[in-house]
Parts: structure tokens; C-alpha cells; sequence
């Protein structure tokens, strides 16, 4: 398959259309990219990472509730953090609500290695956001949730198709 052909024309786009799905698949694949870059840098694989991040923003999460955040198996999980808690990036504990439960969390001194990786960006982000008013960026927000939506979607599916 040739370059033009990827993806597949749709000539009912507008050229502003157009331009909006090439700069998602260039962001898509620089935000692959950075995250790659990040996880050689914390000695970690991109899966770990991510979720390592998912756990940084959760708090604290069990095995399963990490699963259906990630979209991961749960054995996939259990190795996940196996890893990471090798690492020292999380800590297991007991659930403080079902002591038959553990629960996953961020090991405190895990974030002093990842925190200085992402002032920069965290700060151009910041810069690029200031330029826009509340209601555009209310409108970005819609447009990035909805990716975010149809993005899990997409996942459920590719989840489904049986290999052939």
C-alpha cells in the first residue's frame, strides 16, 4: 500500500478536516514517541509507564480497577506492577475498606524521578493554553473528551476481531 492511500482518501472532507487529522496523527504518533523516550529514561517499557501514569492520577487502584482503566488483562496487570514495584514505583497495600483486597499506589520517592521529566512540557502546555479564551478552550476540551471516548471505543472493537 502506498503512502497516498493511508488512510484512505475521503474527498467530502474540507481541507481544514484534513489538516485536523493529519496534526492528530502527528500528535498521536509524537506523543507515542515522547512516552517511549520517557520510559527508556525510567528504565521501564512504554506499557509500564502508562500505567504507572494511570496510577499516579488515580491515587491508589486494585488490580482490576488498573485493568479496566488500561484496557489491559488482568494478568497483563498483575505483571505490570510486579514490575513497577520492583522498580519502586508502587507500593501494594491493603484495600483500607475490604482488608481481603490490596490495593495499588504510587511509591512517594517513584515520582521524584518522573516529576522533572515533565516540567517542561507541563510549562509549554501551560504557555499554549494561555493563548486561548475559556470558551475555546471549553470547546477543546469537548473535542479532546470525545477522542478519548471513541478512542476506548476503538480499542473495545479491535478487542473483538477475532485473529483470522
Amino acid at each position: 500500500m502506498s503512502r497516498d492511500n493511508f488512510p484512505p482518501a475521503v474527498p467530502e472532507l474540507t481541507l481544514t478536516q484534513q489538516a485536523l487529522l493529519h496534526e492528530l496523527r502527528q500528535n498521536s504518533a509524537r506523543a507515542v514517541m515522547f512516552h517511549q523516550l520517557i520510559s527508556e529514561k525510567l528504565d521501564l517499557n512504554a506499557t509500564d509507564h502508562k500505567c504507572l501514569d494511570f496510577l499516579n492520577h488515580s491515587g491508589q487502584v486494585t488490580a482490576g480497577q488498573l485493568a479496566e482503566l488500561t484496557g489491559l488483562t488482568t494478568g497483563a496487570v498483575t505483571s505490570v506492577i510486579d514490575r513497577l514495584e520492583k522498580a519502586g514505583y508502587v507500593v501494594r497495600d491493603k484495600d483500607p475498606n475490604d482488608r481481603r483486597r490490596v490495593v495499588v499506589k504510587p511509591a512517594p520517592e517513584g515520582a521524584t524521578h518522573i516529576a522533572p521529566m515533565f516540567q517542561s512540557v507541563m510549562q509549554s502546555t501551560l504557555k499554549i493554553l494561555s493563548q486561548y479564551n475559556e470558551q475555546e478552550m471549553e470547546l477543546i476540551l469537548d473535542f479532546i473528551r470525545k477522542c478519548n471516548e471513541m478512542t476506548l471505543e476503538e480499542m473495545n472493537k479491535l478487542k473483538n476481531i477475532s485473529e483470522s
